[in-house]
C-alpha cells in the first residue's frame, strides 16, 4: 500500500499491514525498523549561491532568445533597442533571484517545525524520545500545543484539530477524524484521517500510526 493511499484503509487493516498492534512497537521492531527506513530526519541538498542562482536566470529558453535579439540589434545599429532588452532581461534575472532565494528560506523555515521530541507508544507504555527516533509503525500520541513529528494515520480522535496552514495554506484548523475516506485522488487538506509534519495540533488529542518518516514525508517532498 503506497503511504499516501491509507486514508482510504479501515485502522485494523493499516495496523495489520504495518505489522503493529494498538500497543505499539517492541524495541526489537524498532531497531529493524530503523534499519530498513533510516531516521526521521530531513536532508538537505547542497545549496546554490547567490551568483550560481543569478546565472542559472539565463539559461531560461525565452532569456537566451531575448539576448539573441539585442545582440542582433545591435548589429542592425539599435543600440537604443539593445539596451532596453538588456535591462529587462537582468531585471528578470535579478526578480528571478530574489524570489528562488525567499522561497529558500520559506522552506528553512517550514523544516524547523519539526516536533523535536515525540510521545509514542512501546510495548504498551508511553515513551518521550527524540523525533528523529521515531519509525515507520510508531503510534504517536497528539495533544494540543504538539508539532506533528511523521505523516500518519490516525487512530483516536477526540476534537483533533490540526493547523496545516504549512503545507496546504489554509490558515483555519482542519478538523480530524479516524473514519475511512472512501474516495480516490483526495487532496491533501481533504484527507482528515491522516496528520502531517511539522503541522501544529491546535485542539484535542488523538493518536496516530506512522506511515511515513523524513524524506517521505509531504514536507520532506517539497
Amino acid at each position: 500500500m503506497n503511504a499516501t493511499e491509507y486514508y482510504r484503509e479501515p485502522i485494523q487493516k493499516v495496523l495489520n499491514e504495518l505489522e503493529v498492534t494498538q500497543q505499539g512497537l517492541t524495541e526489537f521492531e524498532v531497531q529493524t525498523r530503523r534499519k530498513q527506513f533510516g531516521y526521521n530526519e530531513l536532508k538537505e541538498g547542497k545549496r546554490k549561491s547567490a551568483v550560481q542562482i543569478f546565472l542559472e536566470q539565463f539559461t531560461d529558453f525565452l532569456v537566451i532568445i531575448l539576448m539573441i535579439a539585442a545582440i542582433i540589434s545591435v548589429f542592425l545599429g539599435e543600440v537604443q533597442s539593445s539596451i532596453v532588452i538588456l535591462v529587462v532581461v537582468i531585471l528578470n534575472a535579478v526578480l528571478g533571484t530574489v524570489q528562488q532565494i525567499k522561497a529558500e528560506k520559506s522552506l528553512d523555515s517550514l523544516k524547523d517545525m519539526a516536533a523535536p521530541i515525540a510521545r509514542v507508544l512501546r510495548d504498551g507504555q508511553v515513551a518521550e524520545i527524540p523525533s528523529k527516533e521515531v519509525v515507520v509503525g510508531d503510534i504517536v500520541i497528539l495533544d494540543a500545543g504538539d508539532y506533528v513529528c511523521a505523516d500518519g494515520r490516525i487512530i483516536e480522535s477526540y476534537s483533533l484539530q490540526i493547523n496545516e496552514s504549512s503545507l496546504t495554506g489554509e490558515s483555519l484548523p482542519i478538523e480530524k477524524m479516524a473514519n475511512v475516506i472512501n474516495e480516490e485522488d483526495v487532496a491533501l487538506g481533504d484527507k482528515k484521517n491522516m496528520v502531517f509534519s511539522g503541522c501544529f495540533v491546535t485542539n484535542g488529542r488523538g493518536k496516530a500510526i506512522v506511515t511515513s518518516i523524513g524524506m517521505k514525508t509531504e514536507i520532506g517532498k517539497i
